[in-house]
């Protein structure tokens, strides 16, 4: 599979994900030994995070600049990630139709997935599936988020440059997301400006300490300018060592994380925490512990053994 990988081999790809994605204990095994192999073979792409809004456009910008892209001779990867229902857990999993003419293009790989209860608007492989397309030779992987607003902040650390995407006529919305996501942002596309040039050039006007720039998805009207802006960034940052060392940092974190989830899943399993669990549930339901102290009490029967 790794060989087949190397070679740019989609459908091995697609299988790889899949095994990323798994959650049996064989095939994480599997999974960990391919991404080990695969380690040499990454880090050559520019990694960016794309977000925004429900209805900004966020599939049809993808394809409009993956399609530019491909014509400059890039390779282009898109991991776009759905939100899962909290009720059945179903996805819909329809960037990929959305993007109907990158999808059909040989130089272009879509790979949607779902959220499955992760929160920060990527899934729990995104970083995984990030490496392996990297491996497989595309030189610009783009994470598209769910689109849900102020909490989409983890795309920003798991790539080089976090584009986010606003409607012309954002108004309010925009001063209700500063925080958060917008202080993220590395750039600010006003997406959708070719509907209301006026509405447009107030929406830039309104937005300071970032780089912001007028598009419009559906004409292709600046997309070139988007993608010469980021390409301008990523070559400052290469200059003055912030690039890598975000990488690194990124790296890092990612190794935190998974111990994090790994010592939780291992505390929620442990045969004294499960015992013990009910009843001091029970007590801090009905306000006769603190949940501060159930938690102590639970950490240090973990602890002990």
């Amino acid at each position: 599979m790794a060989q087949a990988i190397r070679r740019g081999d989609r459908r091995a790809l697609a299988k790889a994900i899949t095994l990323i994605e798994s959650t049996r204990a064989d095939h994480r095994l599997e999974a960990d030994t391919l991404l080990d192999t695969l380690m040499p073979d990454t880090c050559q792409s520019l990694r960016i995070g794309i977000s925004g809004v429900p209805g900004v456009g966020k599939s049809t910008f993808i394809e409009t600049l993956g399609l530019h892209l491909i014509a400059q001779g890039h390779r282009i990867a898109v991991l776009a990630v759905d939100p899962s229902s909290t009720l059945s857990g179903g996805s819909i999993l329809g960037d990929k139709t959305r993007m109907e003419r990158l999808s059909v293009n040989n130089a272009a790989f879509i790979r949607p997935t779902p959220t499955s209860g992760t929160l920060g608007g990527v899934a729990e492989h995104t970083r995984e599936a990030l490496l392996l397309c990297e491996a497989a030779g595309f030189d610009v992987v783009i994470v598209e988020t769910v689109g849900v607003g102020q909490s989409e902040t983890a795309v920003a650390g798991m790539t080089d440059l976090f584009v986010l995407l606003q409607l012309p006529n954002a108004g309010d919305d925009l001063q209700a997301i500063k925080r958060g996501v917008m202080e993220r942002a590395d750039l600010v596309v006003i997406n959708k400006a070719d509907l209301d040039a006026d509405a447009a050039t107030r929406a830039m006007a309104n937005i300071s300490g970032v780089p912001v720039m007028p598009a419009s998805a559906l004409t292709g009207d600046g997309i070139a300018a988007v993608w010469a802006a980021v390409q301008a960034q990523a070559e400052r940052r290469r200059a003055d060592g912030t690039f890598d060392k975000r990488r690194r940092d990124q790296a890092l974190a990612w190794m935190w994380d998974i111990i994090g989830a790994r010592l939780t899943a291992d505390f929620k399993r442990h045969p004294a925490v499960q015992s013990a669990l009910p009843a001091l549930q029970d007590d801090v339901i009905h306000a006769r512990t603190a949940p501060t102290v159930a938690a102590r009490s639970l950490l240090d029967l973990f602890e002990k053994s």
